[in-house]
């Protein structure tokens, strides 16, 4: 446990493009999300709430623009900061694949994309995908390693193969892949393989166990790069890098193939 706290002490979190606020289900305004990544010494924070096709906590898009405004005046209170304005969309099973498609991101002027499985939205499989994990044959959060092929893995992994794929008919530009492997069976190597053709980061998440050290293990054969997020609902979490780190390199993962830390 030392010997990785004292490789963990020599690194510093660049920037956290995961964090939550009171326009979906966090608990921080905007402003206290920037105030806090501002204390943390960030260079840049993305403010990415839920995608408004979750049924519960999802953005209403009616409020973007006053996202926007307190974004404008979260800039002017620390200029020192970069802001993004973000979505973490929700993947679906038909299309267009996410509940943020193309067109949206340029009409509400999102600056980063994210997108990952939840429940909660319709056409995402949730109530087989809920009863395997919970009342099924899901063990765990490595679950999704050795894993034989299941009706429910099948569908899960076309999913976000459809999201992460460029073709003529749909180009989602996922920035990042948050939570690989999260509430349900997942073919990961699958995944992988897509986020590095189409170079999307695929996410080491504080707030979920996923991606794991065996996960982590699997995946990093690929050329893939990774991106540290805290997913911060409360804004004590933000900045928050340490754990997901260890959990990395246990993992054995190249600390440069982590795109948003770096030596201090």
């Amino acid at each position: 446990m030392a010997d990785y706290r004292e490789k963990i002490a020599k690194y510093e979190m660049i920037y956290d493009h995961h964090t939550h606020t009171v326009y979906s289900h966090g608990k921080g305004t905007i402003e206290e999300n920037v105030k806090r990544a501002w204390e943390k010494g960030l260079e840049s924070i993305a403010i990415t709430d839920h995608g408004p096709g979750h049924l519960t906590y999802g953005i209403r898009v009616s409020e973007i623009g006053k996202m926007k405004e307190d974004i404008a005046q979260a800039k002017r209170k620390y200029p020192e900061i970069d802001v993004l304005l973000g979505v973490e969309a929700n993947t679906l099973r038909k299309a267009p694949f996410i509940d943020t498609p193309p067109e949206d991101r340029k009409k509400y002027g999102y600056d980063i994309l994210l997108a990952g499985y939840h429940y909660g939205v319709l056409h995402g499989g949730v109530i087989s995908n809920w009863l395997y994990k919970h009342v099924g044959k899901g063990k765990g959060i490595d679950d999704n390693v050795g894993l034989k092929s299941t009706s429910i893995m099948l569908k899960n992994t076309e999913m976000i193969l459809n999201c992460l794929y460029e073709n003529e008919k749909q180009s989602n530009h996922i920035d990042i892949l948050t939570h690989p492997g999260d509430k349900g069976p997942f073919d990961l190597v699958a995944i992988a393989k897509a986020c590095s053709q189409v170079g999307t980061l695929m996410e080491i998440n504080g707030k979920h166990p996923h991606l794991s050290i065996e996960e982590l293990k699997l995946v990093s054969a690929f050329d893939v790069k990774f991106v540290i997020s805290s997913d911060a609902h409360e804004v004590k979490w933000i900045g928050v890098f340490e754990p997901q780190l260890e959990r990395a390199l246990r993992a054995g993962i190249d600390p440069e193939r982590i795109v948003n830390i770096r030596l201090k």
